[in-house]
């Protein structure tokens, strides 16, 4: 949680408002009261079914409440200058996987920021590069998405991000056998 607490003092301090899944527990909980306590500015983002279980942040003053994970995950990432992921479960997993294919698809293109605190998320780097190593992926597609170990490095790793053209897109996927 120290890390998620010292991500949003990052952000805050850097004077980078957030978007994040509004909720008020665990490593999301600790991002929010950092944001919060730093004086930043943050967005709560949460389908209607999750606030009838109480799992919103109800420190959040901004809260947009969606229809359903869909409309949630599209909203989270319109008009965002970056895309940081923490540590987290399966929703996690697969919010990073489905930004990682909008921008190999030049449909996202900004930063993606992995998050990979005590190696969280080395298995998942390794996979990404096996499906390079197999052509799945194109050498220039690990360019869509950058790795850092620690809260600090997150700012950095965004303001110098190379861009991403979409224009990449014309090329196959994979390289013929």
């Amino acid at each position: 949680m120290h890390g998620a607490y010292e991500l949003g003092k990052c952000l805050a301090k850097s004077s980078i408002a957030v978007n994040y899944g509004c909720g008020a527990f665990g490593l999301m909980g600790a991002l929010a009261d950092s944001v919060l306590d730093h004086k930043g500015k943050i967005t709560g983002i949460i389908p209607a079914f999750m606030v009838d279980f109480g799992w919103s942040n109800p420190k959040i003053s901004e809260t947009i409440i969606t229809h359903d994970m869909r409309e949630r995950k599209k909203l989270m990432i319109s008009d965002v200058d970056a895309v940081i992921a923490l540590p987290g479960g399966i929703g996690t997993l697969e919010e990073l996987m489905e930004v990682i294919t909008l921008k190999q698809l030049g449909q996202f293109l900004q930063p993606i920021i992995i998050l990979n605190m005590n190696g969280f998320y080395s298995h998942l780097i390794s996979f990404l590069e096996e499906m390079i190593s197999q052509h799945f992926m194109r050498d220039f597609h690990r360019n869509i998405w950058t790795v850092v170990n620690s809260p600090a490095e997150a700012i950095p790793a965004i303001v110098n991000d190379p861009g991403w053209d979409p224009e990449v897109t014309k090329f196959p996927t994979s390289l013929p056998e």
